[in-house]
């Protein structure tokens, strides 16, 4: 199941935060990219964006006849993202540093129940409504729950780069 899959992954970053201190989460490896820190708090806050996006899909069916891209489609086929860097929004180069690793985890911890909770939104829902992703078109509230879940472990490659910039080999602390 999609949850499933969802909760393994988003266990994975969970788990990992622990190696970590906030001074090591806040490091980048360049001017221009992302500290791990604020890696994850990309994740934390797409994916509340697209748990408000399953929310509409599950209330209505508008836009049902609506498709995905075909890039968005091949993404779904597939299961993943191309193991490429993917140009994001603009809106990305300003990713906060996280402040504090409670809150972190705390939001990691929110955003695992709340995709928990639309799970059981979708499953019982008899809405086809679909919502506009503002570069891949339209998606169902199944396809963001996949898309939540490829989100997360497409950004895992990138946090392994990170992490050999932070030269982790167990504890980082």
């Amino acid at each position: 199941m999609l949850i499933d899959d969802f909760n393994h992954t988003i266990n994975t970053w969970i788990t990992t935060l622990g190696q970590y201190d906030l001074t090591r989460l806040c490091a980048k490896p360049a001017q221009k990219s992302w500290s791990l820190g604020q890696l994850y708090m990309h994740l934390i806050e797409d994916t509340h964006y697209y748990l408000e996006q399953i929310k509409i899909c599950v209330s209505t069916d508008d836009n049902a006849m609506e498709e995905a891209s075909a890039f968005a489609k091949k993404l779904f086929l597939n299961n993943d993202f191309p193991d490429e860097a993917i140009e994001g929004a603009p809106a990305n180069a300003f990713i906060p540093q996280p402040t504090n690793m409670q809150v972190l985890k705390s939001s990691l911890l929110n955003v695992k129940a709340e995709m928990n909770r639309a799970a059981i939104l979708i499953s019982k829902s008899s809405f086809k409504g679909k919502t506009k992703h503002p570069g891949l078109y339209y998606f169902n509230a199944t396809e963001w729950l996949q898309f939540a879940e490829m989100h997360f472990r497409h950004h895992l490659r990138q946090k392994k780069r990170i992490e050999v910039f932070l030269k982790v080999t167990g504890s980082s602390k």
